[in-house]
C-alpha cells in the first residue's frame, strides 16, 4: 500500500515522504492515527500542500520564539519573599512563581513548564534560571529572591 505520511514516524518514513508499507499496517495504524493518508493521485497534491502550510506555521512560531527568547535574554527580576532564620525562605520560590514575575514586571507571558529549575528555590539570593522555548531555542534570565520588608 503507498501512503503519504503526514508526520514524522520514526524508522518508517518522514513527512511528505512517499512510500510502500504494509496493507495492514497502513489502513490498521498509520491511517487511522493521522500519521498518513492513501497515496491516490489526487491527495498528493494536497497533501504538499498541507505539509507547506504546516511549514510555514512552523517557521513562524519558530520565528516568535527566536523573538521572544532575545527579549528574554538577560533579563532580571526580583521576587520578594519572606525569609525566616539563615535567610531560608518560607516555602518557596517555583517556576510559576517565575512566570508571574515576568509578567507582572515586562508584560511577558512565559508558560511556566517551560521554565526549568533543577529545584525549586529556598534561599534568597540570585539564580540563573534557563527559559526553554523551544527545541534550540532557550534565553538565560536572572532571578533575584529578596527579603519582604517588614510592616
Amino acid at each position: 500500500m503507498k501512503v503519504i505520511f503526514m508526520e514524522d514516524v520514526p524508522n518508517v518514513g518522514k513527512a511528505g515522504q512517499i512510500k510502500d508499507v504494509a496493507d495492514g499496517y497502513g489502513s490498521n495504524y498509520l491511517i487511522p492515527h493521522k500519521l498518513a493518508v492513501a497515496a491516490k493521485p489526487g491527495d498528493i497534491k494536497n497533501v504538499e500542500a498541507q505539509i507547506k502550510a504546516r511549514a510555514r506555521v512552523a517557521a513562524k512560531t519558530e520565528a516568535e520564539m527566536k523573538a521572544l527568547a532575545a527579549e528574554l535574554e538577560n533579563k532580571e527580576i526580583t521576587i520578594k519573599a519572606k525569609v525566616g532564620q539563615q535567610d531560608r525562605l518560607y516555602g518557596s520560590i517555583t517556576s510559576a512563581d517565575v512566570s508571574a514575575g515576568l509578567a507582572s514586571a515586562f508584560k511577558i507571558n512565559v508558560d511556566k513548564k517551560k521554565i526549568e529549575l533543577s529545584e525549586p528555590i529556598r534561599n534568597i539570593g540570585s539564580y540563573d534560571v534557563t527559559i526553554k522555548l523551544g527545541k534550540d531555542i532557550a534565553a538565560k534570565i536572572k532571578v533575584t529572591v529578596a527579603p519582604e520588608e517588614a510592616v
